[in-house]
């Protein structure tokens, strides 16, 4: 969602700033722009679209060594000009840039701000008016922004800059991520690590209704109240080199093709020595202990606690629920006597399953986050973390890190089998590894699915994907990635609801997918076929060898039946690519979408 980037030090900012906005374009956005402080004021450029129309309407001239950037994912207002960020205050002193939502906007402009002209449709105005009526008060910059920052109801990440004070930069968060940026004679700040590795890979974390005061040499972070706070710096673990491109023409197909490696890491790093699954042992512990565990995640993530569901009650014997994060914070189930939550989430930030941690931890129940990101918030705040080891993921539309999340929930199934002397017929890390072998193999055949892809969905207004069992599970992924990139309506449906209701839409030449790869279903799933076949569509069979039929459209390799969606997958998403690029679609930053989520 909305990035920030922030710079104070010796260089000129203007390219620090313009790069660290390109390097959070892929959390989706639909405006941008940046505010630098030099010796005549601050200049500010805003513009609706991409970083590269910023970039051409920078003033160039302009030194400056302090400045701020935004990209904005609309919340309040149409995507526009003045709506974009930064926003300056009414006599242009102040200016801010904000990620996240402030639910008390409206009051506070009807209390504070009755006889200032807000020229925006925005929450975010409201603070930067708010800060310089305050500063009326208390004619000190530091204790105006702690007062504003009280005031404020919602979810944050803050970063303002003051005309007259050329030497600090302020920020404060709540629920939104940010981060400072540590360098010799400069500090940075961002709301993702990505933004700023180009000039260091020293971070500071800022946890929640904490202000920070950021000078060229000095980071000084605060309570509310003004108290102090010592805070160690970390490393941030993320190689430069994974969040470029290289010879792709997209980071989804980048991304898709890592898939076969992010299985064998996994591997590695859920098995020692002795090729026996390590883990946590409290984590071991938590899963022994529990009566039930509660799955919440949201899209992509969601999707792969279905799968988890069906992995952990098939090898360990658990009952699980799946919920939706954002459901599960408003209309909590009846839970079981002893509870255990697993917050899957590719960013860690996510502010739904964020809310029902909090409220969860308030109850004083176990919580696991499942993360491709070990220092975010949801990792930090939950009791336990199971890292995903996909490396960066940086296209909208997740691939590698649904197939990290199904792969490393598998592994929590039989770590949590083997602990409670349950005893397996498959030797789980084999099987990963033919999974991981079977999906290079698909990845290496993207000429047949860019073939498929012009023969199944060329013009088509709609899709359906049909399966049973786990192959439903991944119809409704597969459907995801279709609608979210190529804008194609899709769904995904149980085989056996189709005469329920949806076979009604089927029409002439509708195309429809569906996928065989459950043995125990796989003469009901044909049966499925035929009828939608019967009324005119046009189906795509995709099955699992051993189960294929001469009329099958594609066969994939055989793997072990509990880990057919890691393979299943793979087509899915190299047809939804292949359909979005077909149309013409922006792949990695398709409309109206963003990577980290960070607003309920």
């Amino acid at each position: 969602m909305c990035g920030i980037v922030g710079y104070i030090g010796q260089n000129d900012t203007k390219e620090i700033l313009l790069h660290g906005l390109e390097k959070l374009e892929y959390r989706g956005y639909d405006s941008a722009g940046i505010a630098m402080l030099h010796e005549a004021g601050i200049n500010l450029t805003k513009v609706k679209g991409r970083i590269a129309a910023l970039r051409e309407s920078v003033d160039h001239t302009v030194h400056a060594t302090m400045g701020i950037g935004h990209t904005r994912w609309a919340t309040h207002g149409v995507p526009s000009e003045v709506n974009a960020h930064p926003h300056r205050s009414a006599s242009g002193r102040f200016t801010l840039v904000h990620n996240g939502v402030i639910e008390n906007y409206q009051e506070l402009k009807r209390e504070y701000l009755h006889d200032v002209n807000v020229v925006s449709e925005t929450d975010t105005e409201v603070v930067v008016q708010l800060m310089e009526k305050l500063y009326d008060t208390y004619q000190d910059t530091a204790e105006a922004f702690r007062q504003a920052i009280r005031l404020l109801k919602g979810s944050y990440a803050i970063g303002m800059m003051d005309a007259r004070d050329p030497d600090h930069l302020y920020v404060a968060k709540n629920k939104s991520p940010l981060l400072i940026g540590l360098g010799d004679g400069f500090n940075v700040v961002a709301s993702d690590a990505m933004a700023t590795l180009q000039v260091t890979d020293q971070y500071l974390e800022i946890y929640d209704q904490e202000v920070v005061i950021v000078s060229r040499n000095v980071v000084e972070v605060q309570k509310l109240n003004g108290a102090v706070v010592d805070r160690k710096p970390y490393t941030a673990q993320i190689d430069v080199r994974d969040i470029e491109k290289g010879t792709y023409p997209h980071f989804m197909l980048k991304e898709i093709d890592e898939q076969p490696f992010v299985m064998r890491n996994i591997i590695n790093a859920y098995q020692n020595e002795n090729n026996e699954l390590k883990l946590d042992a409290d984590i071991r512990s938590a899963m022994q202990q529990t009566d039930r565990v509660y799955i919440i995640a949201a899209g992509t993530s969601y999707h792969a606690g279905l799968v988890g569901k069906s992995l952990m009650e098939k090898i360990a014997n658990i009952p699980v629920e799946v919920h939706v994060a954002s459901e599960f914070s408003y209309n909590m189930p009846l839970l079981s006597d002893h509870p255990l939550f697993i917050f899957i989430s590719q960013s860690g930030e996510t502010a739904d399953s964020r809310a029902v941690l909090v409220k969860i931890k308030e109850m004083g129940y176990p919580a696991v986050t499942m993360t491709n990101v070990p220092g975010s918030t949801l990792s930090r705040e939950a009791d336990y973390t199971l890292s995903l080891h996909a490396g960066p993921e940086i296209a909208v539309a997740s691939t590698k890190a649904y197939t990290a999340q199904i792969a490393v929930l598998a592994i929590l199934a039989v770590d949590t089998a083997q602990a409670k002397g349950i005893e397996l017929n498959f030797d789980p890390m084999q099987e990963l590894a033919i999974a991981a072998n079977a999906m290079e193999m698909l990845t290496d055949q993207k000429e047949e699915m860019k073939g498929l892809a012009s023969d199944y969905l060329p013009t088509t207004r709609n899709a359906f994907f049909i399966g049973r069992s786990a192959d439903y599970n991944v119809c409704i992924e597969g459907a995801l990635k279709l609608k979210e990139i190529s804008y194609i309506q899709a769904e995904g449906f149980a085989g056996g609801e189709l005469k329920h209701g949806t076979i009604a839409l089927i029409e002439e030449g509708t195309p429809v997918i569906a996928l065989a790869t459950q043995a125990n279903v796989n003469g009901a799933i044909r049966g499925n076929v035929q009828e939608v076949v019967a009324r005119g569509a046009n189906a795509m069979v995709i099955s699992m060898k051993g189960l294929e039929q001469d009329e099958d459209t594609f066969v994939l390799p055989h793997v072990h039946e509990l880990l057919t969606p890691l393979v299943s997958v793979v087509p899915m998403q190299l047809l939804a690519y292949y359909a979005a690029l077909d149309r013409g679609c922006d792949v990695d930053k398709p409309r109206n979408l963003a990577k980290s989520v960070t607003v309920e």
